[in-house]
């Protein structure tokens, strides 16, 4: 009977250790994938991130133009431009030339 128990008590411990190291087997399983997954998520989001930083410099660049622009809005060489090429404006005494073509 001693053996019967032996026996028995030698194949739970058997059974016990398949048990866990089929759970820590998948456990690695599901740590591996995971772990692929949050890799490959990273690496597009450094993509991604790199992509905002290119547009946030080129809006930063078309902001200081348009800054440039504005300020030559307000000058006299603006106005005078504008007068000249919209509205037809010449200074007094200016003498124009017009193309035949």
């Amino acid at each position: 009977m001693a053996k019967k128990a032996a026996y028995r008590k030698k194949r739970q411990n058997r059974t016990g250790m398949l048990l866990v190291t089929t759970v820590v087997i998948m456990m690695l399983i599901v740590v591996t994938v995971k772990s692929i997954e949050l890799r490959d998520k990273r690496a597009a989001y450094r993509i991604r991130e790199e992509a905002l930083m290119q547009e946030i410099e080129a809006e930063q660049a078309r902001t200081e133009e348009i800054e440039e622009y504005e300020k030559y809005t307000q000058t006299k060489k603006y106005v005078e431009e504008i007068a000249k090429s919209k509205l037809g404006l010449v200074y007094e005494g200016e003498i124009i030339f017009k193309d035949k073509n």
